[in-house]
Formats: structure tokens, sequence, C-alpha cells
């Protein structure tokens, strides 16, 4: 008689070791569906999370838009020349014109200022002129495009009938500022504000004395709280002796001091 017994147990071990090695190959085979799943998951996360941003213009009046994706955009070096239009909004001109009416009503704050054509300086500049009325005095208003975008800013303003010969454009100021030059106004009289970016209400207000009819000198100073650093205007204007509007205005772009 054959002893089974040895066939018998090889016989189970062989069903042992195959029943692991399928259960094995199951649980490979689950292991790699599971990941491909998760891969096909992730990627499709990525795509979806990719958000588009609207980035069009929208006209508010003739020659000039808003853009959202500069409204909050600190002022850069482009830019830090320029005084009109303010660089913490998000007006921006398309016409050297309409950024000179803007200046004009907005800043300088003419009544109903009549305004001449736009001339021509090198590629990029140029000049705009202002008059309170057809027969007024002219305040000369400069323009530049600035930036990527080719947007017009102001610079400044003169006029004959006030030369500031300190500040000069871009010094940097303190406290007090130092306010030299001549003018030629009703009374000899020019009012003064000195104006930080950002900010709707000047620094402070003053005046300096000049001649009337006639050039005349003033040497003066103007105290004002320090904004410790960053740019601004000093803003000299004169008004009409008929009804107190502003007649002209000579606008310097200034850089505050530190401390």
């Amino acid at each position: 008689m054959v002893d089974d017994t040895g066939s018998d147990s090889k016989a189970t071990t062989r069903r042992v070791v195959i029943a692991v090695l399928v259960l094995l190959v199951a649980i490979g085979a689950v292991a790699i569906w599971l990941v491909r799943r998760g891969g096909d998951d992730s990627s499709a996360t990525t795509t979806t999370s990719v958000a588009s941003t609207d980035t069009s213009a929208h006209p508010t009046e003739p020659g000039s838009s808003t853009s959202t994706s500069s409204a909050t955009a600190p002022a850069d070096d482009a830019t830090a020349t320029a005084v009109w239009p303010r660089s913490d909004t998000a007006r921006r001109f398309e016409d050297p014109v309409a950024a000179a009416r803007s200046f004009a009503v907005d800043f300088a704050v003419f009544a109903d200022p009549v305004l001449g054509e736009f001339r021509q300086g090198d590629s990029r500049s140029g000049e705009v002129e202002v008059r309170p009325r057809a027969d007024g005095p002219v305040t000369t208003v400069f323009v530049r495009q600035l930036g990527d975008d080719g947007s017009w800013w102001v610079l400044g303003s003169a006029t004959a009938n006030i030369e500031v010969t300190e500040p000069a454009a871009l010094a940097t100021i303190g406290d007090p500022a130092t306010l030299k030059g001549t003018a030629n106004a009703f009374e000899g009289t020019v009012d003064v504000d000195i104006r930080a970016d950002g900010r709707d209400e000047p620094l402070a207000k003053g005046f300096v004395t000049g001649r009337m009819g006639e050039m005349g000198p003033f040497d003066s100073t103007l105290s004002f709280p320090s904004p410790h650093g960053g740019y601004g205007a000093v803003v000299f204007r004169t008004l009409s002796a008929e009804d107190g509007s502003v007649w002209e205005a000579a606008v310097v772009r200034v850089k505050f001091a530190d401390g």
C-alpha cells in the first residue's frame, strides 16, 4: 500500500501557494487601479483650478478708461514723475487733451476751462494750453505717455505769471517747504497748496505775495506735516478778481523727505 500522505500534503501546499499568489495579484491590480484613478483626479483638479481674469477696460469719459488690474497697483518708477491721474485709481487717459482737461478740472479746480489742441514735443510728450475763459491767461499743461499701456499722464503745469524757482521739479522737500519765485497776481497774492499722492485734502495751505501789474519776487516757507516719503505736488494758483475762481496754475511735482 502506497502512503499518499506526502503527496496530499504537497498538493495542499501548492493550492495554498496558488491561492496566495492569486490574492496578491488581485491586491496589486486593485492598488494599480487606485493609483491611476488618483492620478486622473489630480489632473482634473489641476485643470479646473485655473481661473480666468477679466482685464477689459470700461470707458468712463471720452479719451479715458479704467482698468481693474491697475486700480490697486502702487505707483511704479514709470509714473512717479506724474501729478495726474492719481496712480492709486484706475483712471487712465488714451488722449492727451482729455488728460489735460481732467487735470484742469479735478486737480487744479478750474471752473470751466477752455482747452487748446495738443502740441507735440517728442514722440511721447507734448503740451496743452488751458485758459479759465477764451480771453484768459494761459496755463500750459505738460503731458507724457508713461508705462507700458501708452496712457497719457500730466507731469505738471506752468504759467507766465507764476515763475517758480524753488522747489524745482522732482526736488525732495522737507518741513518747512521753501517757496521762491516771481509772480504777477491780483493784489500780488498766489495761493499755495502742498499735496501728497493718495490724499484728498492738502497737507497744508498758504500763500505767497509777488506784485500786482508786474512780476515781483516772493520768498517764503510753508510748514506741513511730513508724510514720511512718497511723492506729491506744490500747487501755486492765482484767482480771478471778478469771482475768485482759479485763474492760473503752476504745479510742481516733488518728493517728500523720509524723515
